[in-house]
């Protein structure tokens, strides 16, 4: 028997239940996985909410965590029992003690990066990943916006863009949100909350505004980013925070100087077992070498049975940076 989360219903964070489970062999392409450390993100609000539904229900939650490998399947050969690895997975289940998981989502975790750090930084690093050097890749010396500076993936991305000469401005809520975005490397910061953010985007950039403004908050920040845009710039939305962007008439794309959008995620960036392990090789050296930082704040570290209370912390927009789930705290 195992403890794990899971939910019969959508809804708000009560629907949250902590459970027994008998944990099934893993697959012959799955590895088993004792987690370590699970990673909150805000996509899991969304499944939980019903924004983004789950297959079925009951439904488990969770697609990050860090742990030891337990059991391998018959046909995995790059990954062995004992192994202190890390996953990212579309697959819903990881807020458990033990999961089965896809091997070719694993990455093994190299000497230098604790189970915490990985569980606090994997899918967040590996979307900053696919932002910065996929979607749009991004060049030293070159200034952008990133809306949500101070949160889990933005916290990453300041430090990220600062260590490849990127002048990254940050969007915050707070002058101490602006505080933690500067200190991890934000060029600039930009509080939504007292400022115009496209009219100070283009006094920062000297009236030039930027070619490409990261987006996760969705709805409330839509116009203030494609007003950020220079002429072709491009706009990539990869989050729904506020709510998502609906009812849009394509023409306002032309109007604003024929801007381009994208709506991409990670799933569509890792879908087999070389390109997890590709991206994820830059992230952990400069996890290693200290230019990213991602130690979890005490507060922000909650047992495995109060995932509801990490679901009400997070949604009051009460936590900067990552937050984790710890099995057995």
């Amino acid at each position: 028997m195992a403890k794990r989360i899971q939910f019969s219903a959508t809804g708000a964070p009560e629907v949250l239940e902590y459970v027994d489970f008998d944990p099934k062999d893993p697959a012959a392409d799955e590895v088993q996985v004792e987690n370590r450390a699970i990673g909150i993100n805000y996509i899991d609000t969304y499944v939980r909410s019903g924004l983004y539904a789950p297959a079925s229900l009951p439904s488990g939650l969770g697609t990050e965590a860090s742990g030891v490998v337990k059991q391998v399947g018959a046909n995995v050969r790059h990954i062995k029992v004992g192994d202190r690895v890390v996953y990212a997975q579309s697959s819903l289940g990881a807020y458990s003690e033990v999961h089965n998981v896809p091997a070719y989502r694993v990455a093994v975790l190299p000497e230098g990066v604790s189970f915490e750090q990985a569980a606090a930084s994997f899918l967040k690093g590996l979307t900053v990943e696919y932002l910065f050097r996929q979607t749009y890749k991004v060049k030293a010396g070159e200034t952008i916006l990133f809306q949500a500076a101070a949160g889990g993936v933005g916290l990453i991305a300041c430090q990220w863009a600062k260590a490849l000469g990127v002048k990254l401005i940050g969007t915050v809520g707070s002058e101490e949100k602006a505080k933690l975005a500067k200190e991890a490397g934000a060029w600039a910061t930009i509080n939504y909350q007292t400022e115009d953010v496209a009219a100070r985007v283009a006094e920062l950039t000297q009236g030039e505004k930027v070619s490409v403004v990261y987006d996760s908050v969705g709805q409330s920040t839509w116009l203030a980013s494609l007003d950020s845009l220079k002429r072709h710039g491009l706009l990539v939305s990869f989050g729904n925070a506020s709510g998502p962007v609906t009812g849009v008439n394509l023409g306002i794309l032309n109007q604003k100087g024929s801007l381009f959008v994208t709506r991409p995620s990670l799933n569509n960036y890792v879908t087999n077992q070389e390109e997890p392990t590709h991206a994820s090789q830059e992230l952990f050296s400069l996890i290693a070498s200290g230019a990213i930082k991602v130690d979890v704040k005490e507060s922000q570290k909650f047992p495995l049975s109060e995932a509801r209370r990490a679901h009400e912390t997070l949604e009051s927009r009460a936590t900067s940076g990552s937050s984790l789930l710890i099995p057995g705290k």
